[in-house]
């Protein structure tokens, strides 16, 4: 049950280098299975924002990485074929819609594909659960780039200094949070209910 085990949770700051960097910490302090979890751009234009993502296979490029099956049912089953991976945030619609064609992903992340990845590489049990924080149908507004540092954390200043330039995408924020506020509850939902399975003894 998950309450005999020590959660251990590194965060790499959104980019490639740092969350490979991340998971081999993970790995070195002795996790014996990963996990990415986290928010998502969607690229089917059928999920709504805060759409819950397992998914069965993480896709970059010609490499598919697949998630390991007792995970995905452990977390209630996969809610989506594939997710991809990209070294940049997808902004435009367009965009969404080129990498979508390509890939048929349902959406996709900075993350996942390299802790997919390093859990090839140490044969460790790999899965995602994401949500969709930014739907198909929306491009991403200048301030929400910048607006984590290098650590993950929020850059207050970084994101002033963006409205300051362009004050008419506060609107475009105001929706991006709420969207955003979305896919948190939903992952906190989700990981309440994976763990209350875990803690009854209805998963093994």
């Amino acid at each position: 049950m998950l309450a005999d085990y020590d959660v251990l949770v590194e965060t790499g700051g959104g980019t490639p280098g740092g969350v490979a960097q991340a998971t081999l910490r993970l790995v070195d302090r002795g996790a014996t299975v990963l996990i990415s979890f986290g928010l998502a751009g969607g690229l089917d234009p059928g999920l709504p924002a805060g759409s819950l993502l397992v998914p069965n296979w993480i896709v970059s490029g010609e490499t598919r990485y697949r998630c390991d099956a007792d995970l995905v049912r452990r977390m209630g089953g996969a809610t989506v074929e594939r997710l991809t991976g990209a070294d940049a945030a997808v902004v435009m619609i367009a965009e969404k819609a080129v990498l979508y064609k390509s890939t048929m992903a349902a959406a996709v992340d900075l993350e996942s594909v390299d802790v997919a990845r390093v859990a090839a590489l140490r044969q460790i049990p790999f899965a995602a659960m994401r949500a969709v924080a930014d739907p198909a149908h929306r491009a991403l507004p200048p301030a929400s780039l910048v607006a984590l540092d290098e650590q993950g954390r929020i850059a207050i200043s970084r994101v002033v200094a963006s409205v300051i330039r362009r004050p008419r995408q506060i609107v475009e924020l105001a929706r991006l949070a709420r969207d955003a506020s979305a896919a948190r509850r939903t992952l906190s939902r989700q990981a309440n209910l994976y763990c209350q399975r875990e803690n009854d003894g209805d998963v093994i």
